[in-house]
């Protein structure tokens, strides 16, 4: 079996697409990143889904970008719970670079030539890192910047949900036998990772199951 990297959240999107880069045959190599983020509940989900999805391994790379800040999901900054205009505060700056990168030096060790990532450009909060222009941007930098690219080992960057909706990416999950339940997507879950129901995560996330017909299996926190 050919080996891949696949970023793992623990949320809806990156379980989706791990279980794609499973069907499609690969030994998947899930990674996830602590970076510092507000709760360490999708951290726990990310680490049962590798599991339950049969992942080869899970590795958690920690890095602290609490220490740049910049963003309400790693300082102090409240998380808005209503829609705004331009990119919202919850974008925390390079994330996705860092982590695909994190993912890319990974793949190298392992003689991985395929990296997943769960990123998608049309039911999202506007974040210049998951657009089909950064994807293709960081896989022309990959081959570039690698032994393995500049040795011949052509890499490559897959983005299967990049171009869909979230009632897509739901029905996707559930024609793949997915338990949605284990995932955590709230930007401020609680430590056992139950949702807040009032962020954009949640919202989002919400309103992809209502549009694709589906019962929300989300474990929500009790209201105040």
């Amino acid at each position: 079996m050919k080996k891949a990297v696949v970023l793992v959240s623990g949320g809806m999107d990156s379980a989706v697409t791990l279980a794609l880069a499973r069907e499609q045959g690969f030994a998947c190599h899930a990674l996830s990143v602590s970076y510092g983020q507000r709760h360490t509940s999708e951290l726990a989900a990310a680490a049962e889904l590798a599991v339950v999805q049969g992942a080869v391994q899970h590795k958690v790379v920690t890095i602290d970008l609490r220490s740049i800040g910049g963003s309400a999901l790693t300082a102090d900054i409240a998380v808005p719970e209503t829609a705004g205009e331009g990119i919202p505060v919850t974008y925390v700056p390079a994330r996705n670079t860092i982590m695909l990168s994190i993912a890319l030096g990974w793949a190298e060790v392992l003689g991985a030539d395929d990296l997943f990532c769960g990123v998608n450009a049309v039911d999202y909060s506007g974040y210049p890192d998951c657009r089909p222009e950064f994807v293709e941007a960081f896989e022309r930098l990959a081959n570039l910047a690698t032994q393995a690219g500049v040795e011949g080992h052509r890499l490559k960057v897959h983005a299967p949900l990049i171009r869909m909706s979230k009632a897509q990416i739901a029905r996707e999950g559930q024609r793949l036998g997915l338990d949605f339940s284990r995932t955590v997507s709230c930007y401020q879950a609680d430590d056992q990772g139950r949702a807040c129901g009032r962020c954009d995560a949640c919202r989002l996330r919400a309103e992809g199951f209502a549009a694709a017909g589906l019962a929300d299996p989300t474990r929500y926190a009790p209201r105040a």
